[in-house]
């Protein structure tokens, strides 16, 4: 606290006062002189003589001081710095005056810096006077009822003054008197002061620094009287102490190392190079930092006594210019619960800088206002070195950046060589001119568009595989970005930018792969109907001369009577018949693959199907093979009605019988029944043909039902592609199944059932 010297004379309005010297020839810049007074032009009514003198001698000054503490009445007030009570209890001249106050029964008020060194001068000087402590008292002054004097400083060692002031001008001692009322008001008293440091109890306080000066002597008063560091600062706070109190912070870190104190935990923010490289000079005196995302407002230093706050950031290690400063147990207590959990969250400085340094790290900020985003994203491709990858929405989100000038950047941009691609998940209908023309103007950007739409309500933009922005879409139906953007996501961290350049680049790879299958489908879709033309052409050419040939060898057979040559007749007839039911299985998958199976239906009695078929193959029947039949007669049964095509469903059963019938190798046993069973509130009846032959091959069996897959040399694996085919136009289906406990295979079929 600073206590002024002179007050200004124009306070009394009872008269102005043109302060000048008694005497022209004295100057205050004369140093030879011993003391100047000055007079004031006094109105006429009144009597005494007011007057202020300056006194640079050391006996006139202390014979002044002498004088003035005679001459008070009743009472007194004094305020010194830490050296007034050693002054006044040391200097002879001025304890007699003390002395004699006591003696006489005036009362002094008394204010000063109570110190660990001054203790035992002020209790002395408690015997003579009310003594209170004040903190960072600035010079000394002295009040009476008449009279004002005062002394900027004192000496160590209890030495005489050797300049004072003096003063008996009203206004001034009216001033001082009520300056000193508002201290004394504000001071603690001298047992309370001088308790708390003989006890080692600090007394509360908490100020607000405004002086450069101030503000760095508590820094390093903080530091050098600490027993522990904590602090919390931005790198701007780490650059402030590396340019003006590293030497102290080091002297620390060795004091740390010998055991003599706790040591220094930092929390900061590291994200550039320029950080790491600060930082890592604090490592490397023995530092403890961690990271935590940001520095969101302030910064403050804590030891185990003190506590240094303030609201600046600190860019660039400029010198703050507010600081908090504060001893008070409360303050502290809360700082080191927001300490402790900062800790407990950050990462290692170490592996902070060993991640960025590999691109291991990641930075997440959220922007929550779209004008905000759309011009950071701007920026963000403006930086760009090497690729820009851009993931748009939709069709809508295509047009709209064409709209809002976002292509035009891009497109300058890869005019430069910035590598710059555009996604669009959503398909352009072929006669949609307008997605053309607007990929025609912007010559340098590569533009692809998938086949289908992901239903994405993001978009993605990824700088350098470094940097991405996720943008949440609100209304695609808007035009303008402000009106259609929420929430946006930077992240900054290769891992992260990886991942969506990862799935960027998997979409980016099927509009290729997409590409080429469409062209290899078109391809195929060709070459599949030329085959299919092929096939139906071959399959009725055959047919047309297999008829004629067949009718020419059996009546040629009917007229022979050569044993051999009949036998020859049976073998064209035989394999004629063969390439017959071939050219008819041909022209049949050929209707079923192009949708004109047609189904003539009709109500039969699907039990007299089956034994009519089976009679058909008993009457047959290779001689070479003993096969029996099982379960198709049903004499005395209720008919099961079947609505569907009669000849068809014959066509089925043939099939399915005459494959058992082929692995049948000399004798076995076919059995043939039916079953009638509710399914999903209707009747449905079930076929089942069961066989002891060898079985369903197992490498076949997953595909038994497709065109063309066989294993025996009997067939050409076009009937159960067919069965299938004819069973479902029905409404039903067909499956197989090995036999578990015995040899063979069964074959099921099933049918809506028509009941009359």
């Amino acid at each position: 606290m600073y206590v002024p010297l002179l007050s200004d004379n124009k306070s009394n309005n009872d008269s102005k006062f043109a302060l000048s010297p008694l005497n022209s020839s004295n100057s205050l810049l004369d140093p030879d002189k011993k003391a100047i007074a000055y007079t004031s032009k006094q109105p006429q009514n009144q009597k005494s003589t007011e007057k202020t003198e300056i006194f640079y001698d050391e006996e006139k000054a202390m014979d002044k001081i002498a004088q003035t503490m005679y001459n008070v009445k009743d009472s007194a007030d004094v305020c010194g710095d830490s050296l007034s009570p050693s002054f006044s209890m040391g200097v002879d001249k001025i304890k007699k005056g003390y002395t004699d106050f006591k003696r006489r029964g005036v009362k002094i008020r008394f204010i000063t810096e109570i110190t660990k060194a001054n203790i035992p001068y002020c209790k002395e000087l408690m015997q003579f006077v009310e003594l209170r402590h004040m903190a960072d008292v600035k010079g000394n002054m002295a009040i009476s009822e008449t009279e004002y004097v005062a002394t900027a400083k004192l000496e160590e060692e209890a030495k005489p003054v050797t300049q004072t002031i003096y003063s008996n001008v009203k206004a001034i001692i009216e001033q001082h008197k009520h300056f000193f009322d508002n201290l004394w008001i504000n001071a603690i008293s001298a047992e309370q002061r001088i308790r708390e440091i003989e006890e080692g109890v600090e007394p509360i306080k908490t100020e607000i620094i405004k002086n450069e000066e101030e503000i760095s002597k508590r820094i390093i008063e903080l530091v050098k009287d600490s027993d522990e560091l904590r602090i919390y600062s931005t790198t701007g706070g780490m650059q402030l102490t590396y340019n003006n109190f590293f030497n102290a912070y080091k002297d620390i870190s060795k004091k740390h190392k010998i055991g003599e104190h706790k040591g220094i935990r930092w929390v900061t923010s590291i994200y550039s190079k320029k950080d790491i490289e600060l930082v890592s000079i604090f490592l490397d005196e023995g530092i403890n930092i961690r990271h935590v995302k940001s520095i969101p407002f302030s910064s403050f230093v804590l030891s185990d006594k003190l506590l240094n706050f303030t609201m600046e950031k600190m860019e660039e290690g400029r010198m703050v210019t507010n600081l908090v400063s504060s001893n008070d147990t409360l303050y502290l207590d809360h700082y080191d619960t927001i300490f402790k959990e900062l800790w407990k969250t950050g990462i290692d400085a170490k592996s902070r800088i060993e991640d960025i340094e590999e691109g291991r790290y990641i930075n997440i900020d959220l922007i929550p206002n779209p004008k905000e985003s759309i011009k950071f994203v701007s920026e963000l491709n403006k930086s760009a070195k090497k690729e820009i990858l851009i993931l748009l929405s939709s069709k809508n989100g295509f047009l709209r950046s064409e709209k809002n000038g976002q292509f035009d950047l891009l497109n300058q941009l890869a005019s430069n060589g910035i590598k710059v691609k555009v996604l669009t998940p959503s398909k352009f209908t072929n006669d949609d001119k307008t997605a053309k023309q607007i990929e025609s103007k912007y010559h340098f950007i590569e533009f692809r568009n998938l086949e289908f739409s992901l239903e994405m309500i993001i978009g993605i933009t990824i700088v350098d595989r470094e940097k991405s922005m996720i943008f949440e879409i609100k209304d695609d139906t808007k035009d303008n970005f402000r009106y259609t953007l929420g929430l946006s996501i930077y992240i900054e961290g290769k891992s992260a930018a990886l991942s969506y350049t990862s799935i960027f680049e998997s979409l980016w790879k099927q509009t290729e792969l997409y590409k080429q299958l469409k062209e290899a489908f078109v391809k195929l879709q060709t070459q599949e109907k030329m085959q299919k033309e092929f096939i139906n052409t071959a399959a009725h050419e055959l047919r047309t001369p297999i008829q004629p040939i067949l009718g020419l060898a059996q009546i040629i057979k009917s007229k022979t009577k050569d044993k051999e040559q009949t036998e020859l007749l049976d073998v064209v007839i035989k394999n004629t018949k063969k390439l017959k039911k071939l050219a008819e299985d041909i022209l049949e998958v050929s209707r079923i693959e192009s949708d004109s199976l047609n189904l003539n239906k009709e109500i039969f009695d699907l039990d007299d199907l089956i034994s009519d078929i089976v009679k058909e193959f008993e009457d047959k029947i290779d001689n070479k093979k003993k096969i029996k039949f099982e379960g198709y007669n049903t004499t005395n049964k209720i008919p099961n009605l079947i609505f569907g095509d009669k000849n068809r469903i014959s066509q089925v059963i043939y099939n399915l019988i005459s494959n058992s019938i082929k692995f049948i190798s000399k004798e076995g046993t076919i059995v043939i029944d039916i079953e009638i069973k509710n399914n999903s509130d209707k009747e449905i009846v079930i076929v089942r043909v069961k066989d002891t032959g060898i079985g369903i091959d197992h490498e076949i069996f997953p595909n038994l039902f497709k065109k063309f897959i066989t294993k025996s040399f009997q067939g050409t694996g076009l009937g159960l592609y067919i069965s299938k085919n004819i069973i479902e136009a029905h409404g039903g289906n067909i499956w197989a199944e090995n036999n578990k406990a015995e040899k063979g295979a069964t074959f099921y079929f099933s049918l809506p059932l028509k009941i009359v």
